[in-house]
Formats: structure tokens, sequence, C-alpha cells
């Protein structure tokens, strides 16, 4: 699968909705769950958007991406929200965008669970949702944009599977399980490694996102499990500089050939990561699209003020869009990155500055 880059966003918003499984028919709009008809958006009107973080490379290169694109597209924007981790500042946010005449609304609940409630009060005033890199576990929502995170967790195995041969010891360094991402990710390794590499011990430790947990667990593990041979990072942004830390502490962060290296694989695709990987500090990551993620929020939006609707099915940009019990999820593609196509300068990772 091939990352679109962020210059070519004009030329691809452009195109057709009907590769995309679309309709302008006055058919349930997709934030309807089976069955149910979903609120009418209002033709045309103010997006606001609310931003989840601002601390890692890959959440501020998001939140530069959306204005650009949202002013390539022709979006009204309102001026962007930050909730900064914090599920009542996002539902603070938003009611304070709704008030302000927001008619339509981009988010990244980073927990799936709090914001169904917030979800319901919009759907119910037909102002429709898109969310961003996390899927909400309840409440209507118009369009997922999110890559495949299954996907991340069984790449990452097959990697480290094939580098260690089938056998040795591994580390999962997970993110927070109450998040539908640490989820995903994590069952799709461990349930890869039962399946394909049997012979390979797995240690989960569940870091919640943060980085003194993730060094604190990797530290423990080496010290009992000195011949651990792969490390799999759910996150590059929280964990590679204190995994990286602790593996020099040790001695352990050597080359590829040196046979003491420890095989690592990350999520994200951060600059830091592919400087990392070119260093021979870690082996491969997989690149969740920060630019794909802004470019496809703000199209979402503003079909969704269009009125116009999706079908689960293939895209016209190398995604597939899946039914979901409370909308449509368009799963956009993300690539693993090694040496050999760590210097694609479609990449976002090799866009920033």
């Amino acid at each position: 699968m091939k990352l679109l880059s962020v210059a070519a966003s004009a030329a691809v918003l452009a195109l057709g909705l009907a590769a995309c499984g679309t309709s302008d028919t006055a058919e349930p709009a997709a934030s309807a769950a089976p069955g149910e008809t979903a609120p009418a958006a209002a033709a045309g009107g103010k997006v606001g958007v609310d931003f989840p973080r601002a601390d890692s490379d890959f959440w501020n290169s998001y939140n530069k991406y959306v204005p650009e694109l949202a002013t390539k597209d022709g979006v009204e924007l309102m001026p962007p929200t930050n909730s900064q981790n914090d599920v009542a500042k996002l539902v603070a946010n938003t009611q304070a965008l709704v008030s302000q005449g927001a008619k339509a609304i981009i988010m990244a609940p980073q927990d799936t669970g709090a914001i169904a409630s917030t979800l319901d009060q919009l759907a119910t005033k037909k102002i429709p949702v898109v969310t961003v890199d996390t899927r909400p576990d309840k409440g209507n929502v118009y369009m997922v944009v999110r890559a495949d995170n299954r996907a991340y967790g069984t790449k990452a195995c097959e990697f480290l599977g094939e580098q260690l041969g089938g056998k040795g010891k591994v580390v999962q360094l997970m993110g927070a399980l109450a998040s539908i991402n640490g989820r995903d990710r994590a069952e799709a390794f461990r349930d890869c490694m039962k399946e394909k590499f049997p012979e390979i011990t797995v240690f989960e430790e569940p870091t919640e996102w943060e980085g003194s947990k993730a060094a604190s667990m990797l530290q423990t593990r080496l010290e009992q499990n000195p011949d651990i041979k792969g490390i799999y990072m759910h996150a590059g942004g929280v964990h590679l500089a204190p995994t990286l830390q602790v593996l020099k502490a040790k001695g352990l962060l050597v080359k590829p050939e040196d046979p003491k290296h420890i095989f690592v694989v990350s999520n994200d695709g951060i600059p830091a990561e592919f400087e990392a990987i070119r260093a021979g500090e870690i082996d491969a990551t997989v690149s969740q699209p920060a630019d794909l993620y802004a470019k496809y929020a703000v199209f979402y939006a503003k079909a969704a003020l269009e009125g116009k609707t999706f079908q689960p099915g293939p895209t016209d940009h190398e995604s597939n869009i899946i039914q979901l019990p409370n909308g449509l999820e368009d799963q956009l593609p993300a690539p693993l990155i090694t040496k050999e196509n760590v210097d694609d300068p479609n990449l976002w990772g090799n866009q920033v500055s």
C-alpha cells in the first residue's frame, strides 16, 4: 500500500465519490447504525475541530495538516480547540464549538467509552461527527477515520517472528487497553504470535501510553530475561526514547549485525523513528498516516455537510470502508517502514521540518 503525500491532497479530494461507495440519494446517512436513520446534516456550515493533544510529532503534524487542508478544500474551519488528552475538556470544547455555530465536528477521543453521551447529544442536534484515530465504543458517528490497528499488531508480529527465526522471547510494550487502539494492537500481536510463531514467548506490559512506565517495565523484563531478542512498541511517540535509553544503559543499543542486537518494531512513523531506523537502533515501524488522517477528516466533514452518504467497500484512495455498529470506518493504509523504504519522500514523517 502506497502512502499519498500531502502534496497530492487537492487532486485526491477532487476525485468523484462514486468509487468510494457513496451516494447522493435520500438513504440513511453514514452515521446511522444498521436499521436506524441518522440525523440529516445541514447543507454547508462551519466545522469545529478538537485536537486531542500536542505532545508528540504525530499529533503536532496532524494538528498542522488539518487547517492547511481545510483551507485548500474550501472548508470553513473554526479555531481549533485542544482537549489535552482529557475527555472532560473534550466534552466542554465540543459544547463550546456547537454554541459558536459548528454544524459538523471533527474529534479524536482518547477515551473511547466516555464520549458516547456527547455523541448522542450531537446526533440529537443533527450535527455529524467525524472521529480520527480512535473508534468510539458507542454513540453515532458519521465516519471514523482510522488505520487498521489490528494490522499494526500483525505486521509487527510477522516482522519480529521472521527476524527471530520463530524462536525466542519478545516484550510487547502495550498502550492503554481501555483504548480501542491499544486493544486492537495487543490482541492482533498476541493472536499472530500464537498462530504463526508458537515457540516465541511474549511478555506483555500495559504502559498506559506512558514512557516512564515503559522504561521501568522493560528494564525489569530485561533483568529477569537477559535473552530477550525482540520488542514491539505500540507508540513510538511515547515509547521510543525510554526504550532506547534502557537499551543503551544495558549495552544493548547496537547495530543489527551485532549478536547482542534486540530487534525493535514500533508504531507511529514519526521522524525520530525514521532516524533510529537509519542509525540501526530500531528495525521497523508502522507509519500511522497523520497526513491522511487530516485529509480525510476534512473530506468527510465536508461530505457530511453536503448530505452525502457512504457504503462499506473499497475506496478510490487505497482504503476500505467497514460497517460498525454505530457508523462507518474508513481504514486507511499504514505501511511497514524498514531500512529499505525509510527514505520514501511521500511518508509524512519525512515531510516534518
